[in-house]
């Protein structure tokens, strides 16, 4: 973790009030404390505890983290690093869990991309760009209409995931 820039923070939280045309006192009010404290905190005199970047990043409609990360108490995750790799790069963790971090993570991202739609399913991986179904609104499915197919795949659904793997207890 960074060392706190406190006249940092202050200017950020000061930047990013005056673009949202938000008053220091409907700042404060929102985030509980008194303008003067509010004033001190965009002066860098003091510094903001977690829990009032908080509340401020709420009075201001940002993200928490965005304060977090220019208050130094997040790092920022520089771009192009994936869930993946920082699994994959964990050294608490054994290849089996590891694994199984990533199936699951896989099939959550799945999971949203057949929810988002075609697109972001496309994105997600070839895998779950199949399974979104047709792009087209018009496009039928092959079994449409197809009553025992539908029982299929509802009972595939219910079926255990492929990607889990019994514990060593239900195998006794």
């Amino acid at each position: 973790m960074s060392p706190v820039n406190v006249s940092s923070i202050g200017s950020f939280i000061r930047e990013q009030r005056e673009q949202a045309k938000i008053s220091i006192r409907q700042l404060a009010q929102a985030a509980g404390v008194p303008n003067s404290y509010l004033g001190q905190i965009e002066r860098g005199l003091r510094k903001p505890s977690a829990d009032l970047l908080q509340q401020l990043a709420k009075g201001l409609r940002i993200s928490a983290e965005v304060l977090y990360v220019q208050a130094g108490i997040l790092e920022d995750r520089p771009h192009g690093v994936s869930v993946r790799t920082v699994v994959l790069d964990d050294p608490d963790l054994n290849e089996r869990q590891k694994q199984m971090l990533i199936e699951l993570y896989d099939s959550f991202r799945k999971e949203a991309a057949l929810a988002a739609g075609p697109e972001a399913a496309l994105a997600a991986g070839p895998e779950a760009a199949l399974a979104a179904g047709p792009e087209e609104p018009g496009d039928a499915s092959p079994h449409a209409g197809d009553a025992e197919s539908t029982s299929e795949t509802e009972s595939a659904s219910k079926a255990e995931p492929e990607h889990m793997v019994p514990s060593p207890a239900a195998s006794r």
